[in-house]
Order: C-alpha cells, then structure tokens, then sequence
C-alpha cells in the first residue's frame, strides 16, 4: 500500500489523562506504529492555554492534534475534509455529545465512512439511539453490554466488540519488597499498617464520590479510625460533583488521615506506583460504560471492589474467578434528559458497600494479593495491547478497502429516511 490511509479522530484530547482520552492516545498509536495510517485528531473536552495545531513526537507530520472546544462544530468538519481529504472520520464517547455529526451524515458518508467508537452504560437498551446508529458504517463496542445493546437496536450496522486495554508493562505488578519499599518512602509514619483503599475517578455524580466517603466512616466506625485510609484521586471541586473536601471535614474524615485527597495530575508510571501500594481499588459507580481505573489497578495486581454494572461486569470475575468483591445492585433508578429519554443506573446500598470493605479489610496481604495475581492474568489474557493494536489495525484497513474514500467511495446510499418512534 503506497499511500497512506488518513484518518480524522474526534475524542477528548488523546493527550489528556482521561479514560477517553488515554484509549483515543493506544488506538492511534497502534495505527500509526503499523505504518500504514497518518492521523489529524481534534483534541476536545479540555481547556486549552492555546489552539495551535501540535505535531505528535516521535511521529511529526503523521499526527497531528488541532485543539477544539467541546467535539468540534460542523464549520470545522467542513473545513478539514475540503483541505485535508481524511479517508476515515473516527469518533469516540457519549452519543449525546455528537448529535451535531450525525445531522451531517449525508455531507460526511458521502466522501469518507463514518467509525463510531460506543459505550453505553446499561440496559435496557436505547431505543432512541437507533437513527444515531444507523449514522454510521461501522460501530465498535467497548464493553460486551454496549454490543449486545448495538446489537439489539441496529442488528444490520457491523459492530465489533473492541474492549479498552491496558500498558501492562507500565501498569505492572511489582514484588513485596518493592511495594513495601514504596510504602515506607510515600506513606506517613502512622499510615504504614492501614490498610489502603484507592478511587480514581472523576467527581461526578454518577461516581458516587461523596456517598463513598459518608460509607467509608460507617465502615471505621466499625473497623476503627485509625486502622485504614481513602486515597481519592480526583477533582474535589469539580463543577459536575460534590465538594469533596467540605464532606470530609463535615465527617471529620481528616483527624486521624483516614482521606487523602490527591489532587495534583500525575502520569502513567507514578500511577502505576499508586496502585501498587494500595491495597484495593473501589469503583462503585451507579453506570459505568467501562471503568479503566480498575483495570488499570488489576493489571498492577491490586484487587478491586465493583459496582456490577455496564463494563465493570467483565473486569471483577470471569466465570467464577473474581478478581475483587463483587457487588449486585439492589434497585435501580431511572434518570434522563430531553436529548437523553433514559438511563438506568443500578444503585448500591450503605450494607454492600461497608461489607465489602470489611471482607478486604480482613484479608491477609497473602490473600489480596492472590486475587490480585488472578486479576492480572484476566487483563493479559482479555486486555492486552497486543489483541487490542491488531483488532483496530485489522477493522480500520477493512473498513478503507471495503468502503473506500472520495473518488472511490463505496456502497454509501445518500437518501435513508429518518425512523419516527
């Protein structure tokens, strides 16, 4: 193949450290190392100090980053495919955030084939999403639910199950002595013996951030105050949750450390180091499409607690392996908008959560540690890069030979005829 296949990306920035962003960052990086494929990506969802296009050491020319507010817009759609001429239009997150893309269909299909990378938290499935799906050649799926729901809403648009996947050797498991090495450099003197619970997500509602601290003091009201410690790895002001710091001085969650609140961003390895010396990591999000802190945690051999819900599901066991505590959720609550009907996200009570950090809590390290193990064998076997950079590789020179581009564009029929519930 002489010429190169450009592909156009719309994602969070992929140089930003969220969970978007980082699988947007592995997915290019397959295509380009394959050295078949050059990439311009518009790089959202964040602030910027400045929009100037940024060239992507080691690769220079061949990706390229144009800064933008939010997605994008359709001026600028229009202007990069009149001056650069992509051969793919590749898209990832949340359906809601691109109903502006799909209204250009028509403009788009018509020269490139549209690629939609889709996570959807839970079923029952949305229905209302059908036109949506419908927009694009082809879907690939993050999670095994998101499939199913593709599946059960657009059956006659291709949908590959791609799950996220993890640097297992930046995200490894270390041996004791490195890990109690760690602890005695990092943790203070009265933190050593405490047995250190880790959450890493984004202070949204949805994430349960403050009901995990208000929980988290039943559970040492139970266990003692001085026997474990929270380390939150997040935003405690974060316009979209709660103001995590107000809770834990309410709670009175600081008097003997019992929160930690990490608040400086931090790269992979120093990451890596942190769930290393955790001795569990918490997810129990009320929808979660993914969740890649968890896998994250259980590539480093840190077991995890999680809520079982969307993505989390395949990630704490694997038949009857579990790689954690795995918690059933009690009732469901249905939310919405108007662009957004329904969503059910499956709630946890005060009971399960406090259980569960008792069950780790009197484990022996040996014990966690097992699980831990067990937990990193799933993510080598079901998340590696390896599987991961050829599935995308694989689709996306499918998807260029099978539908083409401009002058060769193929099979793409302009007129479909919008579907009314």
């Amino acid at each position: 193949m002489s010429k190169k296949i450009k592909v156009l990306t719309i994602s969070d920035h992929p140089l930003s450290p969220s969970g978007v962003g980082s699988q947007t960052k592995y997915v290019i990086e397959a295509l380009l190392k394959s050295g078949k494929f050059e990439v311009i990506s518009f790089g959202g969802a964040m602030k910027h100090q400045n929009y100037q296009p940024l060239k992507v050491e080691p690769y220079g020319e061949e990706w390229r980053i144009v800064p933008v507010d939010g997605y994008g817009n359709p001026e600028m759609i229009r202007s990069v495919l009149r001056t650069e001429k992509p051969d793919i239009l590749w898209f990832m997150t949340d359906p809601r955030f691109y109903g502006w893309l799909w209204e250009m269909e028509n403009e788009i299909r018509g020269l490139v084939p549209m690629v939609y990378y889709h996570v959807w938290d839970n079923f029952p499935a949305p229905h209302f999403n059908r036109n949506s799906y419908l927009s694009n050649d082809r879907i690939c799926a993050i999670s095994k639910v998101t499939h199913e729901i593709v599946k059960e809403v657009a059956p006659e648009v291709k949908c590959d199950y791609v799950p996220h996947a993890v640097d297992s050797n930046i995200f490894t498991q270390l041996t004791e002595e490195q890990i109690l090495e760690i602890r005695n450099t990092n943790l203070a003197e009265t933190d050593k013996d405490k047995v250190i619970f880790f959450w890493n997500n984004r202070n949204a509602r949805r994430k349960q951030s403050g009901s995990l601290l208000f929980w988290f003091k039943k559970f040492l009201d139970k266990v003692g105050h001085d026997k474990a410690q929270l380390i939150m790895h997040t935003d405690p002001k974060d316009p979209h949750g709660q103001d995590l710091e107000h809770i834990v001085e309410h709670l009175n969650l600081n008097e003997h450390r019992q929160v930690l609140l990490s608040v400086q961003k931090i790269n992979q390895n120093d990451l890596a180091v942190l769930y290393n010396m955790v001795d569990c990591t918490i997810n129990i999000s009320d929808a979660e499409g993914f969740g890649l802190a968890t896998l994250e945690s259980l590539s480093c051999g840190t077991p995890i607690i999680a809520n079982m819900t969307g993505g989390l599901q395949e990630q704490v066991r694997s038949g009857s392996d579990l790689f954690g505590i795995p918690l059933f959720p009690e009732s469901k609550a249905v939310i919405g908008s108007q662009d957004v009907p329904y969503i059910y996200e499956d709630r946890l009570s005060e009971g399960q959560v406090v259980s569960a950090l008792e069950k780790i809590f009197v484990m022996s390290r040996e014990e966690r540690r097992e699980l831990g193990i067990k937990g990193r064998e799933h993510v080598m076997e079901n998340y590696n890069f390896e599987t991961f950079n050829k599935q995308w590789i694989n689709i996306m020179t499918e998807i260029y030979e099978e539908e083409g581009s401009w002058e060769n564009r193929k099979k793409y029929n302009g007129i479909r005829f919008l579907e009314v519930a």
